[in-house]
């Protein structure tokens, strides 16, 4: 879809990148200090190209110099028309936020603008009711049934009850797991939160239909952790017709594995270039400043040991088969050693009011039987419990299930029970408390993990913004065992 917008002669006579910056704050895009254009997305007159080549013209360059930056770097001058005036193409756009950063109210702004709304002024100024595309929002099933996205809607007058819209448009808040009932809307904007496409499953071919014939944007704090993670999004946007191309052109894989895996890219010198043209990263100044802190515990070395030797389980009394089964063991050895409950015990008695992440049921039973006379909240695939309101509460957090998708501005402190492999998770799990609504200005991280080699190789990999690949340790690193020499406050 195409929309046609007049520009002051003014915000013609200047530098493309300039026109592209003006352009954007038409757009509604306030601040472009990281913005990406795509050239091919923007049509001018030939007034608006005239004012481009004075002003290259009173910079000393030559008619040569000046056609050959339009030829690479300029917009299509084919708009028909006698004033100055642009033409911009919908083309997607995610924006990159980290967590907290308000790619929401920035999302729905953009959808506000793009209806004929007006940012910066004194009073609300209405969309046009008559050409208004109804608004569909993807989003987590808990963001859906806890209405945080209601409280978004309502500074611009939007909401999913017909009563309190002031619109005639049909606004819709429904979860991914749902995605496939809105396959065949046409002629719509889509926000999707907390992006989920990610390979080429159910709700990959959900959004890919949808894409085709609506107006969307997506909203991530974490857009990708590898390449092939952008696939739908490069697809959606045209530059692949489908995955089997973008693998024929990018990806090599390994000879030696049993199952696909990626040995190595090709061409990611395109891949970035791609990347940045459909990216705007919110660049916000957070007012909080985060105080992360490692506590080291002691764990039973000996049989920590014992197992490395013997591979035997000694929770389930058989042989351990493989690298998951030998690290999940481990794992066990450690996370459930008394000085990590100890430890545990001491932080709460600092800070009352406590979010803790765990990843195994069994971290889950210890932790409930720890904290028996607190109120406890649960959210985990068993329960899913709201954050306790009591002056004494510990809320208990599953990664996979808590990571992202909710926030709580009522403590300033996070524990981490034990480590997930993921980054990304570790990230998203610490950017529920860090919101720009928050009342508090120093928030707390505890790590609790021991110095065994385990912990250890999971913590090198966070550090380096990895996932942790349990195989690949298993078969490369040592096995560290090292006793810690007792607890850090």
């Amino acid at each position: 879809m195409k929309k046609r917008y007049s520009i002051p002669k003014e915000q013609c006579t200047c530098g493309i990148s300039e026109l592209y910056d003006n352009v954007a704050k038409i757009l509604g895009i306030s601040d472009v200090s990281k913005a990406v254009y795509d050239c091919r997305k923007l049509s001018i007159t030939k007034k608006v190209l005239d004012c481009l080549y004075k002003f290259y013209h009173s910079e000393n360059q030559s008619d040569e110099t000046i056609t050959t930056c339009m030829l690479l770097y300029g917009p299509k001058a084919d708009l028909d028309g006698d004033g100055y005036e642009v033409e911009v193409e919908d083309g997607f756009v995610t924006i990159c936020g980290g967590v907290g950063s308000g790619k929401s109210r920035t999302s729905l702004a953009y959808y506000y603008v793009r209806n004929g709304g007006e940012l910066g002024t004194n009073e609300y100024v209405p969309m046009d009711d008559v050409n208004i595309k109804d608004l569909y929002i993807i989003t987590t099933a808990r963001k859906r049934d806890t209405f945080e996205w209601e409280e978004e809607l309502s500074p611009f007058l939007l909401s999913t009850n017909k009563k309190e819209n002031l619109y005639t448009n049909k606004v819709v808040i429904d979860s991914w797991n749902n995605i496939k009932k809105y396959a065949d809307v046409k002629d719509a904007f889509f926000i999707f939160d907390e992006q989920r496409v990610i390979g080429s499953g159910t709700w990959v071919k959900a959004f890919l239909k949808i894409a085709k014939v609506n107006e969307w944007i997506l909203l991530s704090a974490t857009p990708g952790d590898t390449w092939q993670d952008y696939i739908p999004v490069f697809v959606a946007n045209g530059f692949y017709k489908n995955r089997s191309e973008f693998t024929r052109e990018h990806i090599v894989y390994s000879r030696f594995s049993k199952f696909p895996k990626v040995d190595r890219y090709l061409n990611t010198g395109r891949l970035i270039r791609l990347r940045n043209k459909i990216l705007v990263n919110m660049d916000f100044k957070r007012q909080t400043v985060s105080h992360h802190e490692d506590i080291y515990v002691k764990y039973n070395i000996e049989r920590y040991k014992d197992v490395g030797k013997t591979r035997w389980d000694p929770f389930k009394k058989e042989p351990i088969i493989n690298a998951a089964g030998l690290c999940y063991v481990w794992r066990k050895i450690v996370n459930t050693d008394q000085s990590r409950q100890i430890a545990l015990l001491e932080i709460v008695e600092k800070h009352p009011k406590a979010i803790i992440f765990y990843n195994f049921d069994y971290e889950l039973d210890l932790l409930k039987e720890i904290f028996s006379g607190y109120e406890v909240g649960e959210w985990n695939g068993h329960k899913h419990q709201p954050v306790p309101t009591s002056d004494t509460w510990v809320y208990l957090v599953q990664y996979n299930a808590g990571a992202e998708g909710w926030n709580c501005i009522t403590t300033d402190t996070i524990i981490f029970y034990s480590q997930n492999y993921s980054y990304k998770i570790m990230a998203q799990s610490a950017g529920r408390i860090d919101r720009m609504n928050t009342p508090y200005t120093d928030l707390y991280y505890y790590h609790l993990k021991s110095r065994s080699g385990i912990d250890l190789a999971i913590s090198k990999a966070l550090k380096d913004k990895k996932t942790f690949n349990e195989t690949k340790w298993i078969n490369k690193k040592p096995i560290v065992f090292e006793q810690s020499s007792g607890m850090a406050a």
